[in-house]
């Protein structure tokens, strides 16, 4: 076990040191750092002296580790735009995007398997069905439009819910969290569901697929014969086994949620890390575009060893792979 953990997590090192080449070759090769800072109108000294102050004049390689090694420190430069530090950027903004992707993975992750378990048991029922069809729109409409069109219905038409902004906010153990609010909440609704709606649907018609197909094996037919009660067979037996497919799709489906809530922030105007880089590409804020790069990969990476470790976890077999 202990060196399949070590096995996963150099693997995950590797990618990490990939990502940090792409990240680092956008400082190198996209724009002018110099101009972007100092403007046009800036002496030949001062670009100088700045270049020697970035360490632009060493040579790539060197610049390369600099850089990581800055990254592993949690410097990653400061923004071309604010001129502060992007660290501080990202701090301030983090928590908004990370109390959205929770809440919304939540649901989905509970929504998808608990429907998923029951269109799967009640596969010929009208309810089921009904949800089955209603599904549809999940994996059928974007995220954006599924976004507009809550907007138009709870926020303009029956002014429910706000339409943008993340609420009032309260310091909980030094977290700036909008989950113990009630304005922070309502504002809460309506982005966790678009961002977790297409997520829900896939991870409820994955459960249900492998659960149908559990529930035709020889061993579920045995433990019938048995004399279990359905709840014993669905839930002791088929349930369990279901799952071990279904991690790596809830895996990648959470770590899309957080990495790739940016269309959801920029619908909501949600003050997260997603609109931050949505506006740094605007104009071209090339250290918070980079340090936006690692986060995901490290988001990426971390969610896949967990993945990997629950694999492990619910499948002995494959400790010893």
């Amino acid at each position: 076990m202990i060196a399949y953990i070590i096995r996963r997590v150099l693997q995950g090192s590797v990618v990490l040191a990939v990502v940090g080449f792409i990240a680092f070759a956008m400082f190198r090769f996209m724009g002018n750092p110099i101009e972007n800072m100092l403007g046009q109108e800036a002496t030949r000294l001062d670009r100088a002296a700045l270049a020697e102050r970035l360490g632009l004049n060493d040579p790539v390689p060197v610049q390369y580790v600099k850089f990581l090694g800055k990254a592993v420190q949690g410097d990653f430069g400061v923004s071309y735009r604010n001129g502060v530090p992007v660290a501080e950027m990202i701090v301030q903004r983090l928590p908004a995007t990370l109390e959205l992707a929770f809440v919304s993975a939540v649901l989905a992750v509970f929504f998808g398997i608990v429907l998923g378990v029951f269109t799967a048991i009640r596969r010929d029922g009208v309810l089921a069905n009904i949800v089955m069809s209603t599904s549809l729109i999940g994996v059928s409409l974007p995220t954006f439009l599924i976004g507009v069109l809550l907007i138009w219905v709870f926020a303009v038409e029956l002014g429910w819910l706000p339409s943008f902004g993340r609420g009032e906010t309260a310091n909980l153990f030094g977290w700036e969290s909008g989950l113990v609010t009630a304005s922070g909440l309502k504002s809460m609704i309506l982005p966790a569901i678009t961002l977790g709606l297409y997520q829900m649907t896939l991870v409820m018609r994955l459960v249900r697929s492998e659960m149908l197909e559990v529930l035709r094996t020889d061993y579920i037919r045995f433990a019938r014969a048995r004399g279990l009660s359905d709840r014993a067979v669905n839930f002791g037996h088929a349930l369990k086994n279901t799952l071990v497919p279904v991690i790596t799709i809830i895996g990648m489906q959470v770590g899309q949620i957080a990495a790739f809530a940016i269309v959801t922030e920029t619908v909501f105007q949600w003050p997260g890390v997603g609109l931050l880089f949505i506006n740094s590409i605007q104009f071209v804020d090339i250290p918070v575009m980079a340090a936006y790069l690692l986060l995901v990969g490290v988001l990426f990476v971390t969610i896949n060893l967990i993945v990997d470790l629950l694999y492990a976890v619910v499948d002995p077999r494959l400790r010893v792979t």
